[in-house]
């Protein structure tokens, strides 16, 4: 498969990494996560004001630099070698996604303010019944006159406790687990009756779970059809698991290659560990699903433009192989260091949690097994 990029994204993928690597070293990294805040927030002003990166996957029209989903690729990949922790994914992905492919009223304005780093946007849709199913909703957004009020509970949010925005997916209609019925609104964090718990994860990140307690929105803050908006999610979070494999091939690459450094200067029985047979085939075998992650990374962007069904088969069969890679190429890095391996000290643990995280974001391997296997049996009859 040849996946060729442009001068463009060469470009954008060398500032980026450049500027990574002179201003997110794991030092500094390791102390923004151990801060009350969590987060740099110079970091973002610097991605929207000094890089510009907030704005490469918007459409010209839009205030962007006319990029897409192979914008975010090159980005995500970066992001993860770096284990950047600042709310890309939620914020430009996701929110970026939803008011681009439904364009709501007021989306021009806020696309504005997230090119400048001036609003963050939480996605708001698991809920602690739901596992991975989109439609499994038991929170409602009841019709009040021309607005609606919302009732419920979502959990781990992640970004939430930096977001100025949250979108929300709730069930204007309909059973519990029916895919009509479902609609997604954009509510003002600040809004009265959203309450949060903020926390930290074990990968670095800071989530929320988010309670809504009769928060009124008007009209205008429904995103896409009233009752038919899962088709729209399911589009947006196909986008999120793009980006997220993208993400996941920067994290294996730098645990394979910090694995592979180590082996090199570790010795016993006088000589390095790199030296014994067994250990090169397995950082053979490591280096093997890495490169086969980075080929369905990238066969799974090339997909995202297809019909429905056939980009989410392609993206579940990305997501399997990326979740199989996390498990073999982490657990093989953090054996090979040995206990030290999972000190707080070790880079080599971080890229270990975080691949762990990304193995059940958005989807567990058996989950996307399934939902690969239904595709495939649905396209059959």
């Amino acid at each position: 498969m040849d996946f060729s990029f442009t001068e463009e994204q060469t470009m954008l993928r060398d500032t980026v990494a450049s500027y990574l690597a002179d201003h997110y070293d794991f030092d500094k990294r390791r102390a923004a996560i151990k801060s009350a805040a969590g987060w740099r927030p110079e970091v973002w002003k610097a991605f929207a004001e000094e890089l510009g990166i907030l704005g490469a996957s918007f459409p010209e029209e839009m205030g962007g630099l006319g990029g897409g989903a192979t914008e975010n690729m090159v980005l995500m990949e970066e992001f993860g070698k770096a284990l950047v922790v600042e709310p890309y994914l939620p914020t430009v992905v996701i929110g970026g996604g939803f008011l681009k492919h439904a364009n709501p009223p007021g989306a021009a304005e806020l696309i504005g303010k997230i090119i400048a780093g001036d609003a963050i946007i939480a996605f708001a849709y698991a809920e602690p019944q739901g596992r991975y199913n989109l439609a499994n909703l038991v929170t409602v957004a009841r019709k009040d006159g021309e607005g609606y009020v919302i009732n419920g509970h979502k959990a781990v949010v992640i970004g939430a406790p930096w977001a100025t925005h949250l979108i929300v997916t709730a069930r204007t209609g309909g059973g519990q687990r029916d895919r009509d019925g479902i609609s997604v609104f954009l509510v003002d964090k600040s809004a009265p009756g959203v309450v949060t718990r903020d926390y930290p994860t074990v990968d670095g990140r800071r989530a929320s779970e988010v309670f809504f307690e009769n928060v009124r929105v008007g009209p205008e803050a429904l995103i896409g059809p009233d009752g038919a908006a899962l088709p729209l999610i399911e589009q947006v979070v196909d986008e999120a698991i793009a980006a997220t494999c993208a993400e996941a091939c920067g994290v294996l690459r730098k645990a394979h290659e910090s694995t592979l450094e180590y082996t090199k200067q570790r010795k016993q029985f006088g000589v390095p560990i790199a030296s014994f047979q067994v250990l090169q085939h397995r950082m053979v075998d490591m280096f093997i699903h890495v490169e086969q992650a980075v080929s369905m990374t990238y066969m799974a962007h090339i997909k995202l433009s297809e019909p429905a069904a056939e980009r989410a088969k392609s993206l579940s069969a990305a997501k399997v192989q990326i979740g199989r890679a996390c498990r073999f190429v982490g657990q093989n890095a953090i054996q090979l260091h040995g206990g030290m391996g999972m000190t707080d000290e070790m880079a080599v643990g971080h890229y270990f949690k975080r691949a762990t995280i990304i193995e059940g974001e958005f989807g567990s391997v058996d989950h996307h097994l399934k939902r690969y296997e239904t595709l495939s049996l649905d396209a059959a009859v």
